[in-house]
């Protein structure tokens, strides 16, 4: 299914989710989005800074270079009913009670940095969780495989029933 085919009334956003065919997230305008699949507003998302753990000396106790993206995912205008529930069922671990996805990342000593690193990850797990599963094809055991089992067994039984008669005279 193409997003072209799910929405025939197409504003600038979805536009830029259907050109874009990177896996990457990208700022477009003033949402994040998500390659394909759709544009996530700037003003459903929050963004909270804080200090970061970890090594840094005295940068890191005078920065706020942590950064904590969080999204509804319930109140979200963007999701359509069957992308929620799907969204709902793949990131349920992920989730808050109110339906609420939050995104840390403190991995480097640059706040811009870590805001696009957070970006990237709330939209590659938007991006996974939205991607359609492959339906399982189930394999058949080769012939050869049949075969092979059954003469195991087979010689596996004529050991023990030459073990039942007794010793030869």
């Amino acid at each position: 299914m193409d997003v072209r085919d799910v929405r025939r009334g197409a504003s600038d956003l979805q536009v830029a989710v259907e050109k874009d065919p990177s896996p990457f997230a990208e700022v477009a305008g003033d949402a994040l989005v998500v390659p394909g699949i759709l544009a996530i507003p700037r003003s459903e998302l929050t963004t909270r800074v804080s200090r970061s753990s970890g090594a840094g000396g005295q940068h890191v106790n005078k920065t706020s270079s942590r950064v904590e993206l969080t999204w509804n995912v319930e109140s979200s205008s963007v999701l359509s009913e069957e992308q929620r529930e799907t969204l709902r069922s793949r990131l349920r671990s992920r989730l808050t009670q109110d339906g609420t996805l939050r995104i840390v990342s403190s991995d480097t000593r640059s706040q811009r940095q870590n805001r696009d690193l957070a970006d990237q990850r709330l939209a590659d797990t938007v991006r996974k969780a939205l991607t359609p599963r492959k339906k399982r094809k189930p394999t058949r055991r080769p012939k050869s495989a049949d075969e092979a089992r059954l003469a195991t067994k087979r010689r596996h039984s004529d050991k023990k029933r030459e073990r039942r008669r007794g010793p030869a005279d």
